[in-house]
C-alpha cells in the first residue's frame, strides 16, 4: 500500500495514544519521502529524538511541533498534546 500526504489520515485524533501520535509522525514522514536522518536535519533534531517520538517513547510537545512544521502536517493533528 502506498501512503501519500492525501491519505495519511489522522482524523479523530481525540484520545490519541503516544503510539498513535508516533505512528502519525512516521506515516507523514514516509509520505513526504523523508528518512529519519533527512527529517532530523530539516527540523534540527537528532535521529534518535525522532525515532523515540515515532515509537511513542518521547512526546515532548516542542519536538513534535517542530516535526509537524517540517512535514507541513495540519496544526490540528496534535491538539491533544
Amino acid at each position: 500500500m502506498t501512503i501519500s500526504i492525501n491519505n495519511a489520515d489522522v482524523s479523530g485524533n481525540a484520545g490519541m495514544t503516544p503510539v498513535d501520535i508516533g505512528d502519525a509522525v512516521r506515516r507523514f514522514r514516509e509520505a513526504s519521502g523523508y528518512s529519519v536522518e533527512d527529517l532530523a536535519v530539516t527540523c534540527g533534531l537528532t535521529d534518535v529524538e525522532i525515532s523515540r517520538i515515532e515509537t511513542g517513547e518521547d512526546l515532548d510537545p516542542g519536538r513534535v511541533k517542530r516535526i509537524a512544521a517540517a512535514l507541513q502536517m495540519p496544526a490540528s493533528t496534535f491538539d491533544s498534546l
